[in-house]
């Protein structure tokens, strides 16, 4: 069984993820995790420190707070448009150490970085 503070540290990244762009008023957040500032604040601290999380300073009804933002994208199909992995025939044999490494693949470091070219040229 996970510790309590883990489940709230969970749910609380989650809160924030889930805020997207538009991120979560540090107030909000303790309200919604029903705990005390004071240990929201650590909460927070300790997410920036593991940079899971940046915090904006922001003016809010006449007081200074923080706003929390995550640090994780949202994964789409967009993002992994043209990956060469989705069509290559060698898939299943790519592996560190494997038949095809993806650490040394040409393709894949193409696609990564579109300034690389992917093919040697050719004598």
């Amino acid at each position: 069984m996970a510790p309590k503070n883990n489940k709230a540290e969970q749910k609380a990244l989650k809160l924030i993820f889930d805020a997207g762009e538009e991120g979560l008023l540090q107030s909000e957040l303790w309200k919604l995790l029903d705990v005390s500032s004071r240990e929201g604040s650590r909460m927070a601290k300790k997410f920036e420190e593991k940079d899971r999380v940046y915090r904006e300073k922001v003016l809010n009804n006449g007081r200074w707070t923080y706003k929390i933002f995550s640090k994780k994208e949202l994964v789409t199909l967009d993002s992994i448009e043209k990956c060469p992995c989705l069509i290559c025939p060698e898939v299943e044999k790519c592996f560190r150490g494997g038949t095809k490494d993806p650490t040394t693949c040409l393709d894949l470091t193409a696609w990564i970085d579109p300034r690389i070219e992917s093919r040697p040229p050719s004598d």
